[in-house]
């Protein structure tokens, strides 16, 4: 079982070429703001594999990392 849940996600691009992630779109459609992004980093997932660009997201009141890799969006599940 895959601890990677590839996610569909609504960005801003800004024009000095930073992404930023509004909202995480879950495979029911259901959109769940992020509240805040307090870091963006260049790292590997220890827990689903694989690495990217790391952002340190918070929403629904909990910290959880979202990666962008090569073209994707995925997000840690909770429990691996």
């Amino acid at each position: 079982m895959s601890a990677k849940e590839y996610v569909d996600v609504i960005t801003y691009h800004k024009k000095d070429g930073q992404i930023k992630p509004l909202y995480i779109v879950w495979h029911n459609g259901v959109k769940y703001p992020i509240d805040r992004v307090t870091q963006i980093t260049r790292a590997a997932s220890y827990i689903a594999g694989g690495s990217g660009i790391r952002y340190t997201c918070y929403f629904q009141g909990q910290q959880r990392y979202l990666f962008l890799e090569e073209d994707r969006w995925f997000i840690e599940k909770k429990g691996g």
